[in-house]
């Protein structure tokens, strides 16, 4: 895992995303040459072909990002992949064909780049393939030793035992004091030696401490030694927020907060974040014009001029002040005739035909644009709750009130990772998210997080 602006991304994809850098920044040149053989080359280096090429690299990438391509959770069967290539190209290819014709410096290449994709279409699919056959996963997993084998050294082995790509593998787990022993028997190791020798003897890379109790049950001149001898060490905590992209509230402790990095949206940082917000809420509120007519248009039909196409929710926002979130309706009038408040279910019955479309592909967010101008909201942050939940939430679930710190948003960290939440529990899930997206916040996350959401709503996965 290789952290950058405190967020961790992925080794392998990583290499990927360089390796398809390079594909798209060389394919409109090898597409210019496809298109014309006899050009002069210290002409066809000079004649200001950098760029469309730089426009075309830059449109590609961020396409293919917005489709998961680049993401290690997400690791697809190979039919999958390809679909989300050659949708990643569609898509590309439809905003480059956008730009290259209404912008006077681009049009005279628009023809190159149909010879530009064909290029780069084959150089991912061939670079893609010979990457992924030439290295071997199983052998460039961090090989970890976990030092418990209680509750937390049980929290890992559920956590590597969920069917998803994983950078790291168990070797084994280690008891620590007298700590009852919940991992499985045959995974535990035993202590015979001192604790380099293990290290060295299962030529471990990395060693997460993790006793359910650190009082007198740990031995730190052991862990020292190991430090020492290079082997890389980490707590707990911050094992789960790398691997995991998230802060488990239920062993997660002030003291830890205080001392770790980040925690640091502030100043220019804020002043950005607002910048970027109003600029693309006016944008997308110009581009998104048919949607809001059509869904608009789309409630009525269903429901009759008389009802409502938007509805008012109050939500809690920065610094717990309440304020009322706007979305297009999609449920039906009389959904909480009771009184009470609760949260949507899966197959929901309260929610109509029309609305079920819209909530599907995210349509019934956008009046959340307006939320954003008035700066009650963000793009990106916590989903704004109501206060009937924040009440009894902030009462029940540790840091729970944290997650006010920063503005709520459209999408968010915690949106894109976990499902739909509808209970206490997923409460406590998405909480662990948004602790992570607060304190690891930078503008690099908030993009990634936008790019990622493009996914959310073609493919109708998380949020």
């Amino acid at each position: 895992m290789i952290r950058i602006y405190r967020h961790y991304i992925s080794g392998i994809y990583l290499v990927v995303f360089v390796m398809e850098l390079l594909v798209f920044s060389s394919a409109f040149y090898l597409g210019d040459l496809l298109r014309d053989f006899n050009r002069n080359l210290i002409f066809f280096i000079s004649d200001g072909i950098w760029l469309p090429s730089l426009v075309f690299c830059v449109v590609m990438l961020l396409s293919s990002t917005g489709m998961g391509l680049y993401q290690r959770a997400h690791d697809i069967g190979d039919m999958a992949l390809l679909l989300r290539i050659f949708a990643g190209f569609l898509v590309g290819g439809a905003i480059l064909g956008v730009l290259f014709n209404f912008f006077p410096q681009l049009f005279p290449w628009h023809r190159v780049a149909p010879y530009a994709m064909v290029v780069s279409l084959a150089g991912i699919l061939v670079s893609r393939f010979l990457f992924f056959k030439s290295v071997d996963r199983e052998s460039i997993r961090r090989r970890i030793l976990v030092l418990g084998a209680g509750n937390h050294g049980l929290m890992i082995q559920k956590f590597e035992s969920r069917n998803l790509p994983r950078a790291f593998k168990v070797i084994g787990y280690l008891c620590m004091g007298n700590e009852p022993i919940l991992v499985e028997p045959e995974n535990i190791l035993a202590l015979d030696k001192n604790l380099l020798a293990i290290a060295d003897d299962e030529d471990i890379d990395e060693i997460v401490i993790a006793p359910d109790d650190r009082r007198g049950n740990i031995n730190f001149g052991a862990i020292l030694d190991c430090k020492i001898a290079g082997y890389h060490v980490v707590d707990l905590l911050s094992f789960f927020e790398r691997e995991a992209g998230l802060l488990p509230v239920n062993i997660l402790q002030p003291g830890w907060l205080v001392y770790s990095d980040g925690f640091r949206l502030a100043g220019m940082a804020q002043v950005f974040k607002r910048w970027f917000d109003v600029f693309a809420s006016l944008t997308l509120l110009i581009v998104t014009w048919p949607f809001f007519l059509l869904t608009t248009l789309a409630i009525i039909i269903e429901s009759g001029w008389g009802a409502p196409v938007l509805y008012r929710q109050v939500r809690v926002g920065l610094n717990g002040q309440p304020f009322s979130v706007i979305k297009f309706r999609s449920m039906r009038t009389d959904a909480e005739k009771d009184g009470k408040a609760r949260w949507a279910q899966v197959n929901d019955d309260r929610i109509t035909r029309v609305g079920k479309f819209i909530r599907k592909v995210r349509i019934d967010e956008l009046p959340q644009l307006y939320n954003v101008l008035k700066g009650e909201m963000s793009f990106v942050g916590p989903r704004p709750e109501r206060p009937e939940f924040v009440s009894s939430f902030s009462e029940t679930i540790p840091f729970y009130a944290e997650r006010h710190r920063v503005k709520p948003g459209i999408t968010g960290w915690a949106q894109l990772c976990y499902p739909y939440g509808s209970s206490y529990e997923d409460a406590i899930e998405k909480l662990q998210y948004d602790l992570y997206y607060i304190k690891n916040y930078s503008s690099f996350l908030d993009l990634l997080i936008m790019l990622q959401t493009v996914e959310v709503v073609l493919w109708g996965k998380g949020m």
